[in-house]
């Protein structure tokens, strides 16, 4: 849900066909302090201060407070890392999320219709999530703030694949989840650039992250090896099927879902 005040009323689509829901200021509020108390009271939450767009001209500095460490590291895979020097100078961020994780928001609050709410406000540069483990509702959530905060400075935000050949051609892949944007920037013949969110700007064409979150349903080393050797101690999977006892991975076991996915 997205706060609808002043501003956005006119500057984001709203109405049928628009997946843009409403919520107002109060209820963001309600929501968010519901989540800050629930954090509050953990003995441990983790922080990641990190950068999206490689772009240095136009990038964001975004902080998320996560209650689990699963989302943390799974953040810390998809978004551009910070070096211990800006770290130190990271200051105020542009942009933050508070992940309550399982922790549900009250149903019975105003336009809340189930125990899961994932709720963005622009204005105050806030994102409130609670009630869901799924870790890509904090990438997904970043890409629509990209897609708000770039074209107001003229940069054209991009769901695509991309690479660049040796004489500095660039290729842009676009379609939907699983249609095969992360197989085609992986061509061998070409440097990736990356394979999901993009910038184009009067600088070029620029990644927002830092990784990769590659579907891996029916993954092997033949078909796509760069995807299935990059999946190691520190990558992260959702929603796949292992063996317990050897702890070994059966990509091609849909029980779960087709949309498995590694970071």
């Amino acid at each position: 849900r997205v706060v609808k005040d002043d501003t956005t009323k006119d500057e984001l689509w709203w109405g049928k066909g628009s997946p843009n829901i409403e919520m107002d200021e109060q209820t963001f509020m309600v929501n968010r302090e519901r989540a800050v108390d629930y954090l509050n009271s953990l003995d441990k939450v983790f922080v990641n201060d990190q950068f999206l767009n490689w772009d240095p001209e136009h990038r964001i500095k975004v902080r998320i407070v996560s209650a689990r460490a699963y989302h943390s590291l799974f953040m810390h895979n998809m978004c551009i890392r910070a070096t211990p020097e800006e770290l130190e100078n990271f200051g105020t961020p542009d942009f933050t999320i508070y992940n309550a994780g399982q922790f549900p928001c009250n149903r019975y609050t105003h336009y809340m219709t189930s125990s899961t709410s994932i709720d963005l406000n622009l204005a105050r540069r806030e994102m409130v999530i609670l009630g869901t483990q799924y870790a890509g509702e904090m990438k997904k959530g970043l890409f629509s703030v990209m897609h708000y905060l770039m074209p107001k400075r003229q940069i054209l935000s991009l769901h695509s694949g991309s690479n660049m050949g040796k004489d500095g051609d660039v290729a842009l892949f676009f379609g939907l989840s699983g249609t095969g944007k992360t197989t085609l920037s992986t061509d061998h013949n070409r440097y990736l650039i990356g394979d999901d969110e993009h910038c184009w700007s009067e600088n070029g064409v620029s990644n927002i992250e830092g990784g990769c979150y590659a579907k891996c349903i029916d993954l092997s080393k033949e078909k796509e090896p760069d995807i299935y050797h990059a999946i190691k101690f520190g990558a992260v999977l959702e929603n796949v099927v292992f063996d317990e006892h050897t702890r070994e991975v059966d990509f091609s076991d849909k029980s779960v879902t087709e949309n498995t996915r590694a970071a």
